[in-house]
């Protein structure tokens, strides 16, 4: 039993000493303009799906999804998140894309997340990445505005639709 722990002990001890070395030798590509290994993109994409279920709390927005707060969801995505995830004629960004790793274009590609784990990654932005912290200078009421504007875009009303389309 006493082999077998030694094992695991030395086993770890490579595995860290490996990961060290190789990232300590400069062969670790680290530029933002080369696309991640698929290793890297499931570990980051688990990574940041984990933390987020783990550390945000599961609430509900404390606003009402009416026409005019989704309205302001869209001014206030239009006007802070465009830049970077697109803009709400389905035009990607170029320099969303020029991100490592690129900003997820939401407009084209919405997300399935619920509401609660887009407010908590647009309040507490995502480390490693170009994603603010907008809590920091942001009202709550805005980002769930924007959360739910998001949440919605496959299914909006008629009369954001109408707003969206000008």
């Amino acid at each position: 039993m006493g082999k077998f722990f030694l094992g695991v002990i030395i086993g770890l001890i490579v595995l860290i000493g490996g990961g060290l070395l190789y990232s300590r030798s400069g062969l670790m590509k680290i530029t933002a303009d080369e696309r991640p290994g698929s290793l890297e993109r499931y570990v980051a994409n688990q990574a940041l799906d984990a933390s987020v279920e783990h550390q945000a709390p599961q609430i509900t927005s404390p606003l009402p999804a009416s026409d005019v707060n989704l309205i302001d969801g869209m001014k206030f995505y239009v006007m802070a998140c465009a830049g970077c995830h697109g803009a709400v004629d389905k035009k990607a960004s170029d320099f969303g894309r020029s991100f490592y790793p690129p900003a997820p274009q939401l407009i084209i590609h919405p997300m399935d997340d619920p509401e609660w784990f887009i407010f908590f990654v647009a309040k507490h932005g995502v480390r490693w990445t170009g994603m603010p912290a907008w809590g920091k200078t942001v009202k709550d009421d805005d980002l769930w505005k924007a959360t739910m504007f998001l949440s919605r875009i496959e299914k909006l009303p008629p009369a954001v639709q109408q707003v969206m389309n000008k």
